[in-house]
C-alpha cells in the first residue's frame, strides 16, 4: 500500500473535518452530542426542539407523586421511547407538576409593560392566562408574543357586553378622562372596551361587529341583576348595573351557535343564579353573598366553571364577613363538584397572591388547591388542549419544584426547572 506523506495526511484530516461540518449543516442532528445536557437557547431562554429524557423526577399523577423517567418527543410527553435522545436532564429529585394558570387578568395590552409581565408569569410558573375584557386595538399588535412555546398562552375576549351605563363603562370612561390610555377618548371606548346591548335588537344588530374582532370567547356583565328594572335608567346607579338578565340566555345561545364560550361577571348571589340559569360556561367571580345549595348543584350539573377572585378589585367595604362568605361558597361549590378555577382580577397582584389568599381562607386542602391551579384552571382557559395532566401524549409542559407542595404549599414558589411544549424556559431574573 502506498504511504502518505505527512502533508497528505494533514490534507485528508482537514477534508474529513470539512465533510463532517457540511453533513452537520445539512443535518444538524448529526452535530448533537447525545445526553450532553447542553441546550441551545432561543427567545426567553427557550431551547430548540429536540428529544429529552428526564430522570430523577417525582411526577404528579393527580393524587400523589411517583418516580418516573419521562421523555419529551416533538413537544409531547412520552412515558416510553426507544429512539435517540439528544439530552438527558437530571431533575434532582424535584416534584414535577403541570404549569400554573391565571383565569382572570387584564394584563397583556400594548400600553402595558407586557414584556415584563411575560417574564413575571414565567418566573412564577404561570404558562396560561385569560383576559376577560380587553381592547382589540391594544392586543392585536402584540399577539405575536403569545401562544407559542417561548411565550405565555393567552386568550382575549375583547370588549364585554353590558347595558347602557353598565359596569365596566365607568372604568373606561375614567381611564379616558384622565388620559390613562394615551390617545383614547370616551367615544372611542365604545365597541372596543365594551358593547352596549339593551335589547334583543341591539344584540342582533351588533353581533356581526362583536364577532368581527375575533374574540376567543364572549364576556358579559350582570351587576345587581335582581334590581335591573330599578337601576337601568337611574343615574345614581351608573356603573352599578349590567345586562338585562333576560338577555343573557339569548347571548349564550347565539355565542354557542358560533362556537364561542361565554363568561359572565357577577356580583350578587342573584347574579350567580341568573348566570347559571342562562347556561353560561364560566362565572368570573365568587359572589359577595352566599350561594344557594340548588344553584351550586345546577352549576355542577351544567359544567360551569367558577373563578375565585377573592382578591378582586371589586368594591367590598359594604360587605361584612366577606372571608366567611368566600369560605362558605368555596366549600359548597367544591362539595358539589363545581369546577373551580383560580383568578385574581387585580392587576396590582398576581395569581400567586390569590393562591396564598385561598390558603389563608383555609377552605380547601393542599391537594385540592394544587389540582385547581394545575388542572382545572388551565383547562378552563384551553378546554380542547391536552394540558393539565402529565400523561402520555399530552403537551410536554411542566414545572419542577424543589419541595413537595402537598406537604408545604409554599413550595410552589420554589421552581427549579421550567419546560414548555418541548422547550426549556429560562426567564430573565
Amino acid at each position: 500500500m502506498k504511504r502518505f506523506s505527512k502533508a497528505s495526511k494533514s490534507i485528508l484530516i482537514l477534508l474529513s473535518i470539512l465533510i463532517l461540518f457540511v453533513m452537520a449543516v445539512i443535518n444538524p442532528a448529526l452535530a448533537s452530542k447525545p445526553d450532553s445536557g447542553q441546550e441551545e437557547k432561543g427567545d426567553h431562554g427557550a431551547s430548540a426542539p429536540r428529544v429529552y429524557r428526564f430522570v430523577n423526577g417525582l411526577w404528579f399523577n393527580g393524587e400523589s407523586f411517583e418516580r418516573m423517567t419521562v421523555y419529551s418527543v416533538d413537544g409531547l410527553l412520552r412515558m416510553k421511547y426507544d429512539g435517540p435522545v439528544a439530552s438527558t436532564v437530571d431533575l434532582q429529585n424535584r416534584f414535577v407538576v403541570p404549569p400554573f394558570a391565571e383565569a382572570h387578568t387584564h394584563h397583556f395590552m400594548e400600553v402595558m409593560d407586557y414584556k415584563s409581565q411575560i417574564a413575571t408569569y414565567f418566573r412564577q410558573g404561570v404558562f396560561y392566562a385569560k383576559n376577560p375584557n380587553s381592547l382589540q386595538k391594544l392586543t392585536d399588535p402584540i399577539r405575536h408574543f403569545f401562544n407559542k412555546p417561548e411565550g405565555i398562552d393567552v386568550i382575549f375576549s375583547n370588549g364585554g357586553l353590558t347595558a347602557s351605563g353598565g359596569h365596566p363603562v365607568q372604568i373606561y370612561d375614567y381611564l379616558a378622562e384622565h388620559k390613562m390610555i394615551p390617545g383614547w377618548t370616551k367615544p372611542e371606548m365604545k365597541n372596543q372596551a365594551y358593547f352596549i346591548i339593551d335589547t334583543t335588537a341591539d344584540l342582533d344588530t351588533q353581533w356581526g361587529l362583536i364577532k368581527s374582532g375575533g374574540p376567543d370567547f364572549i364576556k358579559t356583565y350582570l351587576e345587581y341583576s335582581e334590581e335591573y328594572e330599578l337601576r337601568k335608567s337611574d343615574p345614581q346607579f351608573y356603573g352599578q348595573r349590567g345586562l338585562d338578565p333576560n338577555l343573557l340566555q339569548k347571548i349564550v345561545v347565539k355565542a354557542h351557535k358560533d362556537n364561542l364560550r361565554v363568561s359572565v361577571h357577577i356580583n350578587t348571589a342573584a347574579d350567580f343564579h341568573n348566570g347559571v340559569a342562562a347556561g353560561v360556561d364560566e362565572i368570573t367571580h365568587l359572589p359577595l353573598a352566599r350561594i344557594s345549595e340548588e344553584d351550586a348543584r345546577q352549576a355542577a350539573r351544567k359544567g360551569i366553571v367558577v373563578v375565585t377572585t377573592t382578591l378582586s378589585h371589586r368594591k367590598t367595604d359594604h360587605v361584612s364577613g366577606l372571608e366567611e362568605i368566600h369560605r362558605f361558597n368555596l366549600q359548597l361549590l367544591n362539595r358539589h363538584g363545581v369546577k373551580l378555577a383560580i383568578g385574581t382580577d387585580d392587576n396590582n397582584r398576581t395569581v400567586l397572591d390569590e393562591v396564598e389568599n385561598l390558603r389563608k381562607l383555609n377552605a380547601l386542602d393542599n391537594l385540592t388547591l394544587l389540582k385547581m391551579w394545575t388542572i382545572t384552571t388551565p383547562l378552563a382557559i384551553f378546554p380542547k388542549r391536552r394540558i393539565g395532566y402529565l400523561k402520555d401524549g399530552y403537551e410536554a409542559s411542566f414545572l419542577a419544584l424543589d419541595g413537595n407542595p402537598l406537604e408545604d404549599f409554599t413550595n410552589v414558589r420554589k421552581i427549579g426547572f421550567r419546560f414548555k411544549q418541548g422547550q426549556i424556559i429560562k426567564p430573565p431574573v
